[in-house]
Formats: structure tokens, C-alpha cells, sequence
């Protein structure tokens, strides 16, 4: 195991940014993993156990990053669109944040109207995870954060052990691997990663022309505050329908300034909480594609709508519709619907959600 040894960049955040008293102090930085033959490479930090870059080849060699993120550490502090960040404890939304678990309420700070979105205002990707192990290179090289939720946390009952982990493998594989254990009380989980992927380069532009193919038969309709209504509705014969690759902007609204897009969570294929493809993105210019592998029921498909003139790496202006999110996760506020899976975790229980982006070259 090699030391996980913080490059420059790396900084003190205070007590104020951590909000808990064991997180004072705590260095927060970026590590680095790459493969042997040096044409694909993450980068990851503590902060949020967040992915700030993947830089992998096209047909022809050349190595792009292909996610939208920041330069520093700062950036993700301020940020507010959640690039790269692992979300919990609960991502998406819980209606009029509050719920109700084995007979007792809860409620929830509200920071999406009157509901609660990705854990409250300082979620998990708002927190400084600890490093606990880190292996920058080799046949397998990988990272392993840690983060102790505390009883209450942003509403949420129990303490909860948390862990994520990023691997590469060959040829272009990046495994995301993200546990929790209620220790105490039994609480909803339910954790993402929050990527935005635009597989022409982060700086391209947008991805209306990328072609998309969603492995769902199937969605969960919303209502206006963006709340599923409790239905699964098929995607035969609607703009959700993506049972074929298609292009990103072909059937959906454009709204310029913010909106429109797309923003739902479709019902994944097959069983369950088997490991099974979820997606697939292909961009025709650089002949880049990935493949998202989960065990998850669901995926959120989101196409970064309200990310207007954001500035990010490399003095890049991020604009709407830039990039896509495919976040595989729990159905959104299954904690108010028991007719969904459910996503109680109970003491001693443990939480497990595997993803797999599997990069590949089409000449």
C-alpha cells in the first residue's frame, strides 16, 4: 500500500467548512491514479470523496478529461452543482423533507423549495472524507475514502460508516464501489456519484449530439416540485424513450437560460440489485464511448439544465447542456413510498452499491 502523500495543492479546511469537530484541521487535497501505459488516469479528492477528472484516449490516441469539475478545492466548496461529488446520505429528493421511519418523523433541512435534495445543505459531498488507503498505480490502482455520519446529521437518524472507492482496471475500466453501515438506528441510504460526462472533452461544448441508450423500460413520473408521484409509467411512445441510442437533444425541451432537459429517474432493466449494463453514451466526434454497469433500480438522468456560465477547469465557461449525469441510485424518495424498493438500511446491515464505467474507442 502506497502513502497517500498530498500533492501541492493541498490545503487545511477549517472547523467552519468540515461542520464536525473531528474533521478540524483535516488535510483535503487531490490524489492521482493511472494506468501502466500512462493514456488513462483519474482524479479524486476528499473533499465530497469527489471525482474531478478522467482523462482517457479516443479512436486516435488522444487524451481528453471528460468531466466538468474545478481547478481547486475552493471551487468544490462554493460550488453548487455537485461535479463529481459522491451524494448522500440520501440522493435526490425527499418530498417536504420529512418522512416517517418504524413510527417516528422525521424532518430534514430543506434546500430545494420545501424539499430536501442529495442530504440537506451539507450533504456527504459537502464533508471531509478521510483517505484510508491509496495505491497510485500498478495493474489495479485504487482509493479508498471514509466518512462517520453522525445521529442526526442533517435530520437523518443513526450513525452510518461510510466508504467509496475508485479503481482502475484494464483496458479503461473505472469501478466506483460505495458501502454504508447503520450502526445504531435504522436510516434511509441511498449514495451516487454525481459526474457530469461529456465524452468530446469538458470544454466541448455541449452534448445534444452524443447519442444515448438507457437499458429501462420504464420511469417514475414527477410532479411540479419534482417528486415522484408513486407511478411507473412505460417510456414506450415519450421523450424518455432511449431503448435505442439516440441523440441527447433529439426529443428534448430546450430551454436557453435554464430548464428544460431532461431530469428523472428511469427504472433499470432487469433484476433489481443485480450488476447489470444501465447505459450507454457514444460521442460520434471523437469515436469515445462508456458503457455504466450498476446493481442499482434506478438511474437519474440529468443534463445539467441549470449549469449556466459556470467557470471551471482551465478557465473553461461551462453552459447548459454541457455535460450528462447518469447517477444509478435508489428510486428518489423511496423513504415516502412503500411501493418502491425500499432503502432502509437497519443496524448491522450493510449497503452496497457497485458501478462500472467502461471506456472503449470506436474508429
Amino acid at each position: 500500500m502506497a502513502g497517500g502523500a498530498l500533492l501541492p495543492v493541498a490545503l487545511l479546511v477549517c472547523l467552519a467548512l468540515a461542520g464536525g469537530a473531528d474533521a478540524a484541521r483535516k488535510p483535503v487535497g487531490f490524489y492521482k491514479l493511472k494506468n501502466k501505459k500512462g493514456d488513462f488516469s483519474i482524479k479524486v479528492t476528499n473533499w465530497g470523496a469527489t471525482l474531478v477528472s478522467v482523462f482517457v484516449p479516443d479512436c486516435k490516441g488522444n487524451v481528453a478529461d471528460v468531466i466538468l469539475g474545478y481547478d481547486t478545492i475552493a471551487e468544490y466548496v462554493n460550488g453548487t452543482a455537485s461535479f463529481g461529488s459522491t451524494v448522500g446520505r440520501v440522493v435526490n429528493r425527499i418530498a417536504k423533507a420529512r418522512f416517517v421511519l418504524d413510527g417516528k418523523a422525521y424532518r430534514l433541512f430543506r434546500n430545494d423549495g420545501k424539499n430536501s435534495i442529495h442530504g440537506g445543505h451539507r450533504g456527504f459531498g459537502k464533508v471531509i472524507w478521510t483517505v484510508k488507503e491509496y495505491v497510485s498505480g500498478g495493474d489495479s490502482p485504487y482509493i479508498t475514502f471514509f466518512y462517520h455520519s453522525f445521529d442526526g446529521e442533517q435530520g437523518f437518524p443513526g450513525d452510518l460508516d461510510v466508504y467509496a472507492t475508485y479503481r482502475l482496471s484494464s483496458p479503461y475500466d473505472l469501478s466506483i464501489t460505495m458501502n454504508a453501515t447503520a450502526t445504531t438506528k435504522a436510516t434511509p441510504v441511498n449514495l451516487a456519484n454525481h459526474a457530469y460526462w461529456n465524452l468530446a472533452g469538458h470544454d466541448s461544448g455541449d452534448v445534444l449530439q452524443q447519442e444515448l441508450q438507457i437499458f429501462a423500460s420504464s420511469y417514475t413520473p414527477l410532479d411540479d416540485t419534482k417528486i415522484p408521484t408513486g407511478q411507473i409509467e412505460p417510456v414506450a411512445g415519450t421523450i424518455y424513450d432511449f431503448l435505442q441510442p439516440t441523440p441527447v437533444g433529439e426529443h428534448m425541451d430546450i430551454v436557453p437560460g435554464g430548464g428544460g432537459g431532461y431530469d428523472l429517474n428511469f427504472v433499470v432493466n432487469g433484476q433489481q440489485d443485480a450488476f447489470r449494463q444501465v447505459a450507454r453514451v457514444d460521442d460520434p466526434k471523437s469515436g469515445r464511448g462508456m458503457e455504466v454497469w450498476a446493481n442499482q433500480p434506478g438511474v437519474q438522468l440529468y443534463t445539467a439544465n441549470w449549469v449556466i456560465n459556470e467557470k471551471g477547469k482551465n478557465g473553461k465557461v461551462y453552459g447548459q447542456y454541457g455535460a450528462l449525469c447518469l447517477e444509478t441510485q435508489a428510486y428518489p424518495d423511496a423513504v415516502n413510498h412503500p411501493e418502491f424498493p425500499s432503502s432502509i438500511v437497519r443496524p448491522g446491515q450493510v449497503y452496497k452499491h457497485d458501478m462500472a464505467i467502461k471506456f472503449y474507442q470506436d474508429a
